[in-house]
């Protein structure tokens, strides 16, 4: 799905999602760099909400830079294929194989602020994520593994224990907002 076609079809949930909708739509027409990191000032992310088949737990990292439990996904880095890059993110960092897209659009839209912080030894000013996510399912026992570059833990997580162990204000609230949006969909 490029990213035309999710804005197309993605209907906003709340006040949140129709400002930040229409934020990427200003984004996309101001910036021509906007789909890789040479924008300094905002790129466009795609990431991965795992849920197992009882959509009880979520399948989480624990983040290197942020220092906390969860999502995965990262940049598109050009790639205008954003169920593609969410996947294959998800694949990299957990090392699961197997993933079902549960929703044919994106499941969230969220504007992040990403603070200024050191990777690879280059300094990362601070900028904003343009996220889309997209919902997968996979089996809960399917072997995971760490991705040291990038997180120091992957476990599935309850919902609960995602949004309470959560330490970035930010995400509790994003997290909260899609799996209230799961037990409504399911």
């Amino acid at each position: 799905m490029t990213i035309k076609q999710a804005l197309d079809v993605f209907i906003p949930f709340n006040l949140q999602e129709q400002v930040d909708k229409l934020f990427f739509i200003k984004c996309l027409n101001t910036f021509e760099d906007v789909l890789t990191r040479e924008n300094q000032i905002c790129h466009i992310c795609s990431t991965a909400f795992i849920v197992n088949k009882q959509r009880t737990k979520v399948l989480c990292a624990h983040h290197n830079i942020f220092g906390s439990w969860g999502w995965v996904g990262g940049h598109i880095d050009g790639v205008n294929d954003l169920e593609y890059v969410a996947e294959k993110e998800a694949h990299e960092e957990t090392s699961i194989k197997h993933l079902k897209l549960l929703y044919n659009k994106p499941i969230s839209i969220d504007s992040l602020p990403v603070g200024g912080h050191i990777k690879n030894g280059k300094y990362i000013p601070a900028h904003l994520h343009l996220c889309f996510t997209f919902l997968f399912e996979a089996d809960e026992n399917e072997k995971v593994k760490i991705k040291p570059d990038e997180n120091s833990g992957v476990k599935w997580l309850t919902f609960e224990e995602l949004i309470q162990g959560c330490i970035e204000p930010q995400m509790v609230v994003v997290y909260s907002k899609i799996v209230e949006k799961i037990k409504k969909l399911f």
